[in-house]
């Protein structure tokens, strides 16, 4: 069993930065490939970005491409991600996703584990 434990999330004007953390529970993370997917009201459920196991290996969505960096610390058992120049639309609940295998996918229905979610807020 895995917990997964959100923060960093928060209000900030457009064109900010924030940095999100994803804190797991257990002696296995780096078992785990780790994702960032995204919930606005609304909308449905979409994947933001993945990193492997040992963090050699990234995937982004299209649109947060230079924008947003993933990033893990297996020895802290924490995956993050950096969001600068952020937008309004980037507005939504953000969950971190635990997979037990070597890459990271956009498909959420491939996860095992997720967090509770943290909400970011742009304001324009």
């Amino acid at each position: 069993q895995v917990q997964l434990v959100e923060s960093g999330g928060g209000l900030v004007q457009a064109g900010g930065s924030l940095r999100l953390s994803c804190t797991a529970s257990g002696r296995t993370f780096s078992s785990y490939a780790m994702a960032w997917f995204r919930l606005a009201p609304g909308n449905e459920r979409e994947f933001v970005a993945a990193i492997s196991r040992n963090g050699i290996n990234t995937d982004y969505v299209y649109f947060v491409k230079g924008r947003f960096t993933v990033s893990r610390d297996n020895a802290k058992n924490t995956v993050y991600l950096q969001m600068n120049s952020l937008k309004p639309e980037d507005t939504a609940v953000y969950y971190c996703a635990a997979k037990y295998t070597y890459s990271g996918s956009s498909y959420f229905n491939q996860y095992d584990y997720w967090g509770q979610g943290t909400q970011v807020t742009v304001s324009s």
